[in-house]
């Protein structure tokens, strides 16, 4: 156990402090101790120490590990550029983003709280300062802890760790922190995730815009209180979804008309047909997964349901078949069955696909489903370099905010795009998804009503 506990210790200071970056020196003898700590502990669990011998030996790393949970060195480094305060002598990772809304990391027991804040020394902060006045609401799948520890005062609203939640989530945990901050003009709402960055920003810009802020205004000042560098959500799809949020938002007009009305979008599927990596380099083949967050009764959580996966492939001339150009007609949004006079006929907006000649241009990878894939609700896609491991990048969005029948998304709009995932993007690379259309009524028969119309645009 001992062996155990310190090489876990170990590996947690190798990834956030490699040898070759060490500056400081306190830090640098820390990491050489625990290493020799770690070699010592293997090397009396393998032959025991002699009859005799001074077991003391052993006591150290525990020793050690008590001396780690109450220092603060290793949680500094893993805070990274988050802001941290201290409070009656203890230096914690959390930062008040606005008088009434506190966002931090996960309030750990046992092995974890020598890497997280301790949750006795979290405790301990918020009762000096908010006593009887505090809710705490915990975004984790992960983790968990009994919420006795805070007066029974915690929500759980979980989903996992950099992705995004379902609106109906989004809705009931601003109901939540508004209903609470509402009883008492003492009440704070604690909001935290894991690291308390990206699920806890997500959410707490949710609030700031159920509050009046726009979806920018909220990213911004998320990020200025809650890190050092300005970085505060920073993956795409969570910021995408802060900007979802504020659209099926309605204000009451006047001062003081209370909350606003979330107008929930109502389930809409869409047929994916093509997946398309456009400019890629370094590859000749790209695995992908699609999958839906899958609504359980009686439960906050929906977790990810594969629906479709396969391969795209390099485009080679004269084998991407049909390079006709197509056309798909999709509502906008506004548009409502019925709502239209019938002399005018339903809008819709024309996508032309891409064209022969544009393909040779760049190398491109190309999947066409031979049945398109109904897609509905949130969607995620990973990209992969082989069908198990090495994740390149992936994408979140909701099918709902899908306007016409191709979706394009850059390197910028892509989340957790590491060293790998950047390697094989070109200077133009983008992911295209191609949809069908929008509504049923729209598909096979329907749509070619409109066709000839379409074409005489040309």
């Amino acid at each position: 156990m001992v062996v155990f506990i310190t090489s876990i210790m170990v590996f947690i200071l190798d990834i956030h402090l490699p040898v070759g970056s060490v500056k400081h020196p306190k830090h640098f003898t820390l990491l050489l101790c625990l290493r020799q700590y770690q070699q010592m502990g293997l090397k009396f669990s393998k032959a025991g120490p002699a009859k005799g011998e001074n077991t003391t030996t052993f006591v150290l790393p525990h020793r050690m590990f008590s001396y780690l949970s109450a220092s603060s060195w290793i949680r500094n480094l893993v805070s990274k550029k988050r802001r941290r305060i201290v409070v009656g002598g203890y230096d914690l990772d959390m930062s008040y983003i606005t008088d009434r809304v506190l966002a931090m990391s996960f309030p750990a027991e046992r092995m974890r709280a020598v890497y997280r804040n301790p949750l006795w020394q979290v405790k301990s902060v918020l009762e000096m300062r908010h006593q009887g006045h505090y809710k705490v609401y915990n975004l984790c799948i992960e983790e968990d802890y009994d919420p006795s520890n805070f007066h029974g005062r915690v929500e759980r609203f979980p989903f996992d760790d950099n992705h995004v939640p379902h609106f109906e989530m989004m809705m009931k945990l601003c109901e939540s922190v508004h209903s609470w901050l509402s009883k008492d003009p003492k009440n704070i709402a604690v909001v935290h995730c894991m690291a308390g960055k990206g699920r806890t920003g997500l959410m707490v810009c949710a609030y700031l815009v159920y509050t009046g802020m726009s979806a920018e205004e909220a990213l911004q000042l998320y990020a200025q209180m809650r890190t050092t560098n300005n970085e505060g959500v920073s993956i795409p799809s969570q910021r995408r979804y802060v900007g979802y949020w504020e659209k099926i938002l309605s204000f009451p007009r006047g001062i003081g008309n209370g909350p606003p009305e979330v107008n929930l979008p109502q389930p809409c599927s869409r047929e994916l047909r093509r997946i398309r990596l456009y400019d890629t380099v370094n590859a000749n083949c790209v695995f992908f997964v699609v999958s839906e967050l899958q609504e359980i009764p009686d439960q906050m959580y929906r977790p990810q349901v594969e629906v479709a996966k396969g391969c795209c492939r390099e485009i080679k001339k004269g084998s991407e078949g049909n390079c006709s150009p197509r056309y798909f007609l999709s509502y906008v949004e506004g548009d409502n069955e019925g709502d239209a006079p019938e002399s005018k006929g339903p809008r819709f907006v024309v996508q032309m696909d891409t064209e022969s000649q544009v393909l040779y241009q760049r190398n491109c990878l190309d999947y066409c489903f031979t049945k398109p894939v109904e897609v509905k609700g949130d969607v995620r896609v990973i990209f992969y370099q082989k069908m198990i491991g090495g994740r390149l990048f992936y994408a979140c969005f909701n099918t709902a905010f899908i306007k016409n029948s191709l979706s394009q998304f850059k390197i910028r709009d892509l989340d957790k795009v590491g060293s790998a995932g950047r390697s094989i993007c070109g200077p133009a690379f983008c992911v295209e998804l191609l949809f069908g259309p929008a509504n049923q009524r729209l598909s096979g028969s329907a749509s070619s009503d409109y066709e000839d119309e379409v074409m005489n645009l040309f």
